[in-house]
């Protein structure tokens, strides 16, 4: 079992990731926030896929606060987010017109939340094996 203060640390930083994940939800209700990506009027078809998109970051965003709350999801929703914010890096990053417009804020977020996110399944991971290896020597 992990200790209380490694516990709390953990919980705060899956609610704040969490929270910070959800704010392209704005979209729905705000599309003057995709101006933050540099887009300004987009065609209906463009808006409307951003909107989407910023449902899916609202259940990513959602998805790490659960996990706060919940240690046995939690590598399951790292994994997930990791793989998602993975992606979103590799296309900004393999595209430079993307790149020139890509805010440095949100890529330094991403990138900061994909080695938080590996630091608690490695955690979690090493607490497995921990207490595996505890659950032999009591039945040795």
């Amino acid at each position: 079992m992990r200790n209380r203060a490694g516990e709390v640390a953990t919980r705060v930083a899956l609610v704040v990731m969490g929270a910070f994940t959800a704010v392209p939800v704005l979209a729905l209700v705000q599309p003057e926030q995709l101006e933050s990506y540099g887009i300004v009027d987009p065609e209906p078809m463009v808006l409307t896929l951003l909107q989407h998109r910023g449902v899916f970051q609202l259940l990513a965003g959602a998805a790490l606060v659960w996990a706060a709350f919940r240690p046995d999801i939690r590598l399951p929703i790292a994994a997930g987010v990791i793989l998602s914010k993975s992606v979103a890096l590799a296309l900004t990053f393999s595209r430079p017109e993307a790149q020139e417009q890509a805010s440095t804020f949100i890529q330094i977020f991403d990138l900061a939340c994909i080695a938080v996110l590996i630091a608690i399944i490695a955690s979690s991971i090493a607490g497995s094996l921990r207490g595996s290896a505890a659950n032999l020597e009591r039945t040795s």
